[in-house]
Formats: structure tokens, sequence, C-alpha cells
């Protein structure tokens, strides 16, 4: 014999095997995604770190190498600038543009919204090549300057380029979290601080900023951690000057045949990212809980 629950909502009541079966439901629930990520992600990553030690000798020789290449150091330094500044160019124009949606009609809202999106249906490798167009020597932006009577400028091959193409593309990840948190906060909270003397930049530091703090963590992490990865972007804008820790690794896997120094060098990048990330997230959750008792 089964007991009746009292549904919550409409007053009626659900067999109390419910109850007892969803926390151990909830666990299967999430059972296809975790096979998903360990056949997906973890299985090949294992191989990954297991080549790095093993190809072509078992031992850290992939690692000494790595770290006594000047070559390599210098490229994995860069990879992280690279990845900074599209990160803080990519908050700079998605913060203010976020905003702008919570605060514009519906109809102006869809059309922002769609603006984000339209993005993600195309080619990573056409929008690429759509900047290679715009960006090279003679392209659309050095005609636009020459007829305005300016010099030219080099942005083809260059670190400025690749940062542009990489902002334009990862754009989205930064403006969609920020978004879903600007859009929950309360502007009452804007027109008391008003009401109580101050000044509308001053409300909206003070107050507003604190509250959005969370999208812009979530925005700048995502972003941040996408472009150490990116390969085709850099590829078709960089030059030689500009060649990430991407294509080091596509140069010893595919040309070169060379899984263990390629292995060592994904891993010396992931175990990278991770320990900024640990280093940088109590940072944030300090600055962000700080910023709230401010508010």
């Amino acid at each position: 014999m089964t007991t009746a629950t009292p549904d919550l909502a409409t007053g009626a009541k659900q067999p109390g095997f419910l109850s007892r079966f969803r926390p151990r439901g909830a666990v299967w629930l999430a059972a296809p995604a975790l096979l998903v990520l360990v056949i997906a992600l973890a299985y090949p990553l294992a191989i990954v770190v297991v080549r790095s030690f093993t190809d072509p000798a078992p031992g850290i020789g992939n690692y000494v190498w790595f770290f006594q290449s000047a070559v390599n150091r210098t490229v994995l330094q860069r990879t992280f600038v690279v990845a900074a500044w599209v990160t803080l160019v990519s908050l700079i124009c998605a913060y203010p543009y976020a905003y702008a949606m919570t605060i514009v009609g519906k109809n102006v809202r869809l059309v922002l919204i769609l603006c984000v999106l339209v993005p993600f249906w195309l080619s990573g490798v056409v929008r690429t090549l759509a900047w290679v167009i715009l960006l090279q020597d003679s392209g659309v932006i050095n005609s636009f300057l020459r007829g305005l009577g300016l010099s030219p400028v080099k942005l083809i091959r260059t670190l400025p380029g690749v940062i542009i193409g990489m902002t334009q593309v990862l754009l989205p990840f930064m403006i969609l979290p920020i978004y879903s948190v600007m859009k929950g906060i309360d502007t009452r909270l804007l027109q008391a601080a008003r009401s109580l003397g101050a000044k509308p930049w001053r409300a909206f530091v003070q107050i507003y900023m604190p509250l959005s703090l969370p999208g812009v963590y979530a925005g700048v992490i995502i972003v941040f951690i996408l472009s150490l990865g990116f390969y085709i972007t850099p590829a078709l804008l960089g030059g030689p000057r500009s060649i990430m820790l991407s294509s080091l690794v596509q140069n010893q896997v595919l040309s070169l045949l060379n899984w263990g120094r390629g292995g060592a060098m994904g891993v010396v990048l992931l175990v990278a990212t991770f320990v900024l990330l640990a280093i940088a997230a109590p940072l944030m959750r300090q600055r962000h809980t700080s910023s709230r008792r401010e508010a």
C-alpha cells in the first residue's frame, strides 16, 4: 500500500513512490551525459596523457624537451597573452551590448539577440575567411582608409588581426552569460538609489555592476578557455610571429607524427589553464562577495 504526498502547487496528492524514486532517478538521468563525456572526452584525454609519457620512450623526455625549447616557452606565453587580450576586448564590447538588450523594447531586443545568434549558424572557417578579405593589405578596411587619405594599416598576419578575428567569433559566448544575469536584475534598485540622491553613473557602478559580476565571471572564463585552444583563426589571420600553441600541436601530431611531443604540449596547456583558473576562482569569488557587501 502506497502513501500519498500533497502537491504544493495544486493541492492534489501524489503517490509516495515518486518522492522515493526522484533521488535515484536523478542519477540515472545524468548517466547518458556522463557516458558521452567519458567516451568523447575522458578516454581520448587519457590516451593523450599516456602517450605523452610513453611515446617514443617511457619517461618525461617530452616535457623536458618542451620546457628546454625557448620557442615553445615563447609560444605558450603568447597563447595566454592573446587569450587575455581577446577576453578583455570581448568584455569591453559585450557588456554595453548586453546592457542595451535589457533596456530596449521587445522588438529591438529580438533583433539584437538575432545578431548574437547568427554567427552560430555560420562555419568558423567562413567567418575567418571573411576577416581575411576585410583585413588584408588590399582589403576593405585599408581601401576605406586610402579613400579617406590615410595610410593603410598592417592587420593581416599580425597579433591585432588575430585578436580581432577571435573576438568576433567568441563575442556571443561573452554576451549571453552577461545578459542572462542582467535580465534578472531589478532596475528599481537604481531608481531607489537615484531617489536617495545618487547620480546615475554612481548608482550604476555601485549597484548594477556588482550584481552583474556573476555573468561577467562566467563569460570571462568561457571566452578565455576557448581562446586558448583556437587553431583556425590564428592559422589563417596570423603569421610566424603570432603562432599559438595549437598550431605547434598540429604540426607535431599531423606533420611530424610525433604524438608524444604533441600530447605533452596539450597536457602542459591543460595543466596551466587549470592552475590559472584555480588561482583566479577564489579571487573572483572574494571580489564578488566584497562588491555585494558594498552594494
